[in-house]
């Protein structure tokens, strides 16, 4: 079994595309790095997201000349 194949994580992003190009998948390598596939990244994106959101008050208004 290659490295690229057990998903080795010092496999670097080349090797998979070279693969998914030679395989007639070059189509696929931007689902590869889509955010959408990577649930424990958006979880930790997720996390520093603020807890509470505050709406600025609305500033006094002056008379205009």
């Amino acid at each position: 079994m290659t490295r690229a194949a057990a998903a080795d994580p010092g496999v670097a992003i080349g090797i998979y595309a070279t693969v998914l190009f030679v395989l007639g998948m070059a189509d696929r390598l931007g689902d590869l790095a889509a955010p959408k596939n990577d649930p424990v990244g958006l979880q930790l994106e997720e996390e520093n997201l603020p807890q509470r959101i505050r709406v600025a008050r609305n500033p006094k208004r002056t008379k205009d000349k």
